[in-house]
């Protein structure tokens, strides 16, 4: 083989060893291309998922604010409907409690009363001894049915008269313009008491009030029940 032929050879496998390496650089080419394009796709694919969930999110926190808002509304709604009910509810107790007033202003009733009051508060008891506190106005009218009233508990409960002594002190006076009573906050102007009387033991352990602001605010919790279904309906249930 002489030189032209080596020479020949020797080029045409360079030849073969350059497109050999052509091919395989454009397939790492293709083949980088492809793995790129993957990629690429992955990562937007990620990005709208992380963006889908950051909406969602996002979406889901608005709802929650707008039923967290909607209850708060109508929790606020709900306590105007209760208030205003416990408006209607203490101005129909207010008007009952001022009615008391006209009790003590007929004194054949009120005087018939009081022995009545009286006569319970000693069953309750069953003290031979008790100390009875009323209101000064009234004193006069229980000490004239204090007998009659001490007869009476004998004779139902079987048993001797008992000695009732009449306190000193006496209850608050009836509310009035001046105590504020037709205010909405009688209380604030002191303590009042619309008649009736308080009876205790002697040692003060045991105490009966029976005054008529004592029985009417038994009544009426005894009865707000009924009263706000009357008013009110199956609603204030």
């Amino acid at each position: 083989m002489n030189d032209a032929d080596v020479s020949k050879q020797i080029q045409q496998m360079v030849r073969f060893i350059r497109q050999e390496a052509e091919e395989k650089a454009n397939e790492i080419s293709v083949s980088a291309e492809e793995e790129f394009n993957i990629e690429k796709l992955q990562l937007v694919e990620a990005e709208k998922k992380k963006i889908r969930q950051e909406y969602e999110k996002k979406e889901k926190q608005v709802e929650i604010r707008k039923k967290i808002e909607y209850s708060m509304q109508l929790n606020a709604s709900r306590i105007k409907v209760l208030q205003a009910q416990d408006d209607v509810v203490n101005e129909m107790k207010g008007s009952a409690s001022k009615d008391l007033l006209n009790v003590s202003h007929d004194h054949h009733v009120y005087k018939r009363l009081l022995k009545d009051l009286i006569v319970q508060s000693l069953v309750r008891l069953k003290e031979p001894a008790v100390l009875l506190r009323c209101r000064k106005e009234d004193l006069h009218l229980v000490e004239s049915v204090l007998d009659s009233a001490k007869e009476e508990y004998a004779s139902k409960v079987d048993v001797h008269p008992p000695e009732i002594f009449v306190d000193d002190v006496h209850l608050p006076p009836g509310p009035s313009h001046h105590h504020g009573f037709f205010h909405h906050h009688a209380e604030a102007h002191g303590p009042f008491c619309s008649g009736g009387v308080v009876i205790a033991s002697r040692d003060g352990k045991i105490v009966f009030e029976n005054t008529l602001d004592a029985r009417l605010d038994v009544a009426f919790s005894k009865k707000l029940p009924e009263i706000r279904k009357w008013l009110f309906g199956q609603v204030a249930a």
